[in-house]
């Protein structure tokens, strides 16, 4: 059985070695297709991300860590540019109707899923468990995929309910813009 749960610090080991499997930098071209993570986290960016109750964890019975999801303020994520680059385009944006800001809403993501453990609901379970947190502060999230992503982005969009919001280039990537309604429950 698999449970969720708000991480802690004797989580890092696990989180940072689920993170180095999945890590796109370290993945073949046919291991891509499978999915990947993006960022790299360090130990004292995983510090700061706990005083925002931001990282969830998924893990068995024995301990073992088989998700993780980051979720947290844009103040937070704004040491990667990439970040920075997507709050300048939310003047540009909305979502049902509502602006985007850095009030109303929150940076979701990553998420990583152990390969053996996905397609098993486990996504939808830990990403509700961040809902569940983070709904009591942010009505909107926010995230963006690499276009070439494309299981991350058929999980988020049909499994989820993400609505794709925008397109952007940076370094040489094209990624899409995602936003969700935290109001409604994913499972």
């Amino acid at each position: 059985m698999i449970t969720t749960r708000l991480g802690n610090k004797t989580d890092f080991e696990g989180v940072l070695a689920l993170q180095s499997r999945y890590l796109y930098r370290n993945l073949s071209d046919e291991e891509r297709k499978k999915g990947f993570v993006t960022t790299p986290f360090t130990v004292s960016q995983l510090e700061e991300i706990l005083l925002q109750n931001g990282l969830f964890i998924a893990e068995t019975e024995d301990g073992t860590i088989v998700s993780y999801v980051f979720a947290g303020s844009w103040k937070y994520f704004e040491q990667w540019e990439i970040f920075n680059f997507m709050v300048s385009r939310f003047p540009k944006l909305s979502f049902q109707g509502k602006e985007i800001t850095t009030l109303n809403s929150f940076q979701y993501g990553p998420i990583c899923i152990d390969e053996k453990h996905r397609g098993t609901g486990l996504l939808n379970k830990i990403f509700e468990e961040m809902r569940l947190e983070f709904f009591k502060k942010y009505p909107i999230s926010i995230t963006f995929i690499n276009k070439v992503n494309a299981i991350s982005t058929n999980a988020h969009t049909k499994k989820l309910g993400w609505e794709i919001i925008d397109e952007f280039q940076f370094n040489n990537n094209t990624y899409i813009g995602l936003a969700l309604d935290m109001s409604k429950s994913v499972l």
